[in-house]
């Protein structure tokens, strides 16, 4: 039920993300009867130009990496005799007692493979959500000369998460510096304007994104029968892009993530804390949707964006980039 209702709050908020950026993009256009944004026009109609506008601002990626995992458990019970404890140096059932705190430690590795949907709100923030699964493996839980025995060695867990991301740096923000490490020349000085200019025209394909994750989990192979997910959990990463093209991209995140299960025990009946931290490296690959459609005019051979009856079209491929320089032309 808490799956469903975090599904649910997200597919809203995605739905209300795109009314606004549909809303912000329709509200930029026939002001007076002049359009702000002629590059803008997508379509011959306002409700489509507007849905086109929206929608390029949507993209899809996949990503898959490795992960190293550790794991603690501070242990303390009334009848510490019922785990499964054992004394590595008897290799019998731990004698301790209602007293004994132990703190178990293990680490090992692991395999996430990500599928998610992006939404760019005006170059600044970036929301998101989707679909993940780890495959990861468990060595012995061992601590103060015990071994705390789980019943399986391997996991597989899926999650559902959202995700806000930040852009710290990418074009934009570069051409801004670029200003302002130019101020201290004059406007009479041409060399030096014609060099900001040259410099901040040039194609800058990296952006760096500071992101947050949150969401659920599902273990679809546990560890224990008596090992449960029920809580959330929480991440943080710093995203590396670079535009292949205007719509393509790869990045390459490193991330942390700290996630809560509890063992669950019936006699007695109480709960113990077990406090996974994951620190992974993925690499991915990233499609936005054209908001311009291809050019189908018979006999156009433009490969830049250009105009037909004042709507806009691209001449290229998605895995092109739209507005080559000279010697960048190297197919459509």
């Amino acid at each position: 039920m808490e799956l469903n209702k975090r599904l649910i709050s997200l597919t809203s908020l995605m739905v209300v993300l795109l009314a606004t950026v549909t809303f912000q993009s329709k509200a930029q256009e026939d002001i007076f009867g002049i359009d702000r944004k002629i590059k803008s026009k997508k379509s011959e109609s306002e409700v489509g130009n507007a849905f086109r506008n929206a929608v390029s601002n949507f993209s899809f990626e996949l990503s898959t990496g490795a992960g190293y995992h550790e794991n603690r458990l501070i242990f303390n019970s009334e009848m510490p005799e019922n785990y499964p404890i054992t004394d590595l140096s008897t290799m019998e059932p731990a004698e301790l007692t209602i007293e004994d705190t132990i703190s178990f430690r293990n680490n090992n590795f692991a395999y996430p493979l990500n599928l998610g949907v992006r939404l760019n709100l005006f170059d600044m923030l970036v929301v998101g959500a989707g679909y993940g699964r780890e495959w990861g493996s468990f060595d012995e839980f061992n601590g103060a000369g015990n071994t705390f025995t789980l019943e399986e060695e391997q996991y597989t867990y899926d999650k559902f998460y959202g995700t806000v991301g930040l852009i710290l740096w990418d074009a934009k923000k570069r051409g801004a510096f670029l200003r302002w490490q130019y101020r201290k020349y004059s406007e009479g000085n041409i060399s030096m304007q014609n060099q900001l200019k040259q410099r901040a025209r040039q194609f800058y394909p990296w952006r760096i994104i500071a992101e947050g994750e949150f969401g659920s989990m599902k273990l679809k192979k546990s560890l224990d029968p008596r090992l449960t997910a029920s809580s959330g959990y929480y991440g943080v990463g710093l995203r590396f892009e670079r535009d292949l093209s205007e719509y393509s991209k790869v990045f390459i995140k490193p991330a942390a993530e700290f996630r809560p299960y509890e063992y669950n025990m019936t006699d007695p009946m109480e709960i113990q804390s077990l406090k996974q931290s994951i620190y992974t490296l993925q690499v991915g690959v990233s499609m936005s949707l054209p908001g311009s459609k291809r050019c189908k005019v018979a006999g156009c051979k433009v490969v830049m964006k250009h105009l037909h009856n004042g709507v806009e079209y691209r001449g290229s491929s998605i895995w092109k980039r739209q507005n080559r320089k000279v010697g960048q032309w190297y197919g459509n």
